[in-house]
């Protein structure tokens, strides 16, 4: 072999690797391989579409039953807890009643493994299903909801917890304990076609396979990955546009549609771009410990900013959209910054004064404090809609945190959800149609809004009336605390979390 040759040998090589795998992410997107289990008769397969991040699985198989399984699966090796998820649909009206698509977990890919699944079948049936033991029978707990398309299984130890829904709906769920299926396992989708002659499909659109915090995890101390993602609000269809191993929090999005403005816990502002996809840091000065309430003026020229000072936990101020010198606008705080007027005169927030938080507005260039609210509960996320009539807020005033609404002095007062959620930040489209907001479980205390937890982002007409989920994420602070709406009112940003996958 020649010597001088042998660096443009392994540089080849080097490049033939990472062509390769490449390619294999582009084919199985966030699965390692994908593969036929047990004797089937017919080969199924998976293909996965990059521009919609959309999985197409066929299968065939004669049943997940009994002491053996037959069925195509997608999947990636994974330990310790995890949550899985996706919006599942069969293609075509199928064969047998009893097909079977969802999430599985394996202890190996052979036919008898110890298994547990979260299943949707052909007529509607949902179920958790799980096999103990190796080559042990099948055991099912059946859920109350038929015909759900969203999935979700997450595995905590030996407990799994299936969560489905119809879109729009908040989930139903069932569990199963003492499952022990190793800590080292097989995750993935599967699609069984329940007749051995037969190959059925199914899509799977909006998979997120999420790391969640560790049991010992010291809120605010440490943090796990973050995605930036959009979505379509009509569709319910999410794009992960980018991913950081870091704390990524609140989305603005430009009213010229070409950036995305967030900050990270470490307290600077970040460009991103939506068509290239990549980021870069805004000059906010020496005003560097930004925290996620930060906003956009309505004509998109200023950015306006919560920052830690030496004296208080969060100061107001505001400096042009591209950059430069920081200007002060409240003397005290703490001062949380949520919204511009539309005319550009005034800012919103939330004070703490004389312990107390309220809403309060202020001029735009600084002033005397105008105080808004005067309850003795917690009142936060002030937003104005665009004509400006109203300002929106949230309260836990009547015991759970929940949206209301108030004319632009503080006048009219108004109740506008009546729910068992807690419900945070109003964000109001620029059309002046749509709410949208984040809706944390009841298992919190009401005045927080704490990292990492199973959150809804929903959706309201302007005037109040019935809400529907239109996304299912792991989350809370920092995926949408500040106004994230694209400006043609069709798609929001929001940043979702989980920890590194190996």
């Amino acid at each position: 072999m020649n010597v001088r040759r042998f660096p443009l040998l392994i540089t080849s090589i080097l490049f033939l690797f990472i062509a390769t795998y490449s390619l294999a992410q582009k084919t199985t997107g966030a699965f390692q391989s994908n593969t036929d289990v047990g004797k089937v008769v017919h080969k199924g397969s998976l293909q996965y579409d990059p521009s919609i991040q959309q999985y197409t699985i066929s299968g065939s198989g004669v049943n997940i039953w009994g002491t053996h399984d037959e069925f195509h699966y997608a999947w990636r090796k994974l330990k310790g807890n995890f949550i899985l998820q996706t919006q599942a649909a069969f293609i075509g009206k199928g064969v047998d009643p009893h097909r079977k698509i969802g999430w599985m977990v394996r202890t190996t890919l052979d036919t008898s493994s110890p298994m547990v699944i979260a299943t949707v079948h052909g007529d509607g049936l949902t179920s958790l299903q799980y096999r103990k033991d190796q080559a042990g029978a099948v055991s099912q707990d059946t859920s109350v909801l038929r015909g759900p398309d969203m999935i979700q299984l997450e595995r905590k130890g030996s407990q799994f917890i299936m969560s489905v829904a119809r879109f729009g709906e908040t989930y139903t769920k069932t569990q199963v304990e003492n499952v022990d299926l190793g800590d080292d396992v097989y995750v993935g989708l599967f699609v069984c076609s329940h007749n051995k002659n037969v190959l059925e499909k199914a899509t799977f659109d909006n998979v997120r396979i999420i790391k969640p915090v560790k049991e010992n995890f010291v809120p605010y101390r440490e943090y796990i990955g973050s995605s930036i993602e959009t979505m379509d609000v009509a569709t319910g269809r999410r794009k992960l546009l980018y991913t950081d191993t870091g704390s990524l929090q609140a989305p603005n999005w430009t009213p010229d549609n070409k950036y995305l403005i967030y900050n990270t816990n470490k307290g600077l502002m970040y460009r991103f771009d939506l068509k290239t996809y990549k980021s870069d840091v805004i000059n906010t000065g020496d005003v560097i410990r930004n925290n996620n309430d930060h906003v956009l003026s309505f004509d998109g020229k200023m950015l306006g900013l919560s920052s830690r000072t030496p004296e208080y936990n969060s100061v107001v101020y505001t400096v042009p959209v591209q950059g430069g010198a920081p200007k002060q606008i409240t003397p005290t705080g703490p001062s949380y910054l949520h919204g511009f007027s539309p005319d550009g005169k005034f800012l919103v927030f939330t004070g703490g004064r004389n312990n107390n938080f309220d809403i309060y507005k202020v001029p735009v260039n600084g002033g005397a404090e105008i105080r808004l609210t005067t309850d003795s509960a917690l009142d936060d996320g002030p937003e104005y809609s665009p004509n400006g009539d109203y300002i929106y807020f949230n309260s836990v005033r009547t015991g759970r945190m929940q949206l209301w609404r108030m004319k632009f002095d503080g006048s009219k007062q108004q109740q506008l959800t009546f729910d068992d959620f807690n419900n945070w930040f109003p964000h109001i489209s620029p059309d002046g149609k749509w709410i949208v907001y984040l809706s944390f479980l009841n298992d919190i205390n009401p005045n927080e809004h704490p990292f990492y937890r199973h959150v809804y982002l929903r959706l309201m007409p302007i005037e109040g009336g019935k809400s529907k989920v239109i996304a299912y994420l792991y989350g809370g602070q920092g995926s949408i605390n500040t106004p994230s709406w694209s400006p043609d009112s069709k798609k929001i940003a929001f940043m979702s979390n989980s920890d590194q996958l190996p």
